[in-house]
């Protein structure tokens, strides 16, 4: 296939063999993607036992998550997640776009943890992995499903998405704010239309992003921006105007990461650029190897989210200057577990 052509709607353009695999088929190199059926998406029911997931990262804020999707129909081609789809005997490429794996029961999963004498009140972080507001929670309503469960036991919530329809949850988000219980980061990663096609197809344009901002602002939710990813020359010229943008809507803090590869995302992204950016491919993998100690990806915990150098240091340095230039903090309110309460008539577990 020309690395050339594109799928339409979607990031990747091809299926990758998985790491775990020792047979793989590879496409015929003169198979055209335009005249093949467009793929569809498949939702798959998750059975999974449990939902609420650990993580011990010293540089992530949050130990408990909640993720109702594996999986994104979002197709940003950067994403860290999508080598998490090979656990599960699919590609990294389209079927982390194609095959979402559902958790139907997540909001009574979750209700029944946090009845269990043993929960230990904390911020439950949704979208730790996948993004919990995918287009197809407009339907299933499974995120907000978790949501009032969280509202009704007033337990914490953290939220990042790049997706406008998470204003749709304003009113319990703003329940729980009063109680110190929930933040939201909307994801802004260009405002630039045609670029935000090519990088994360269906994802909400950035006037959207904004406009859930300024509507989570006047609900009296604590939101604010984080710009992620921070890519070399694709997009690290805006972070002025996107903090500025989100300023202007609402937003109330802000924080950066910078791209992440790992894994079968390094040759994804290397392919999107022979496809979008062939003239530059060469000049942005440079930058991304000059912050990340010379490889395409360093998972090196204190240096995965934001790199090290003078190339981050750049970055660093036009971040807290828009941030003092609009007068906007970097750090997001602090989430309070005061206010927890286990509902009369909730199920608990002895443990």
């Amino acid at each position: 296939m020309n690395p050339s052509e594109r799928i339409r709607g979607r990031g990747a353009n091809h299926n990758p063999a998985t790491r775990f695999q020792t047979i793989f088929s590879e496409p015929d190199p003169e198979w055209d993607p335009t005249d093949s059926p467009l793929p569809r998406t498949e939702f798959i029911p998750d059975k999974s036992a449990t939902i609420i997931a650990r993580n011990d990262s010293p540089d992530i804020g949050f130990e408990a998550s909640v993720n109702p999707y594996r999986g994104c129909e979002h197709g940003c081609i950067y994403c860290y997640a999508r080598p998490t789809h090979e656990y599960l005997g699919y590609s990294a490429g389209l079927d982390f776009e194609t095959r979402i794996l559902v958790k139907f029961d997540a909001p009574q999963l979750l209700r029944a943890e946090l009845s269990k004498r043993s929960w230990k009140p904390q911020v439950i972080a949704m979208s730790g992995v996948t993004d919990c507001y995918q287009p197809v929670e407009r339907e299933l309503r499974i995120t907000r499903g978790c949501l009032e469960v969280l509202a009704e036991f007033r337990n914490p919530v953290a939220i990042v998405t790049k997706n406008s329809l998470v204003a749709r949850d304003a009113k319990i988000l703003a329940d729980l704010a009063r109680h110190r219980a929930a933040v939201v980061f909307v994801s802004i990663t260009t405002l630039d239309l045609e670029l935000k096609k090519r990088l994360e197809p269906r994802t909400t344009p950035a006037a959207g992003r904004l406009e859930a901002i300024r509507a989570l602002n006047q609900a009296g939710v604590p939101v604010g921006v984080i710009i992620a990813p921070v890519i070399p020359a694709i997009n690290d010229h805006e972070i002025p105007r996107i903090v500025e943008a989100a300023v202007a809507a609402g937003a109330q803090f802000a924080a950066w990461t910078f791209l992440r590869l790992p894994l079968a995302v390094a040759p994804l992204f290397e392919k999107w650029l022979d496809t979008h950016f062939p003239d530059r491919k060469a000049k942005v993998l440079n930058q991304i190897r000059a912050i990340r100690n010379g490889q395409l990806n360093d998972s090196r915990f204190g240096s995965r989210m934001r790199g090290e150098g003078p190339a981050s240091e750049r970055i660093s340095q036009l971040f807290r200057a828009a941030c003092l230039h609009y007068r906007l903090p970097d750090n997001r309110p602090e989430l309070s577990t005061a206010s927890f309460r286990r509902p009369s008539g909730a199920q608990l577990e002895l443990l």
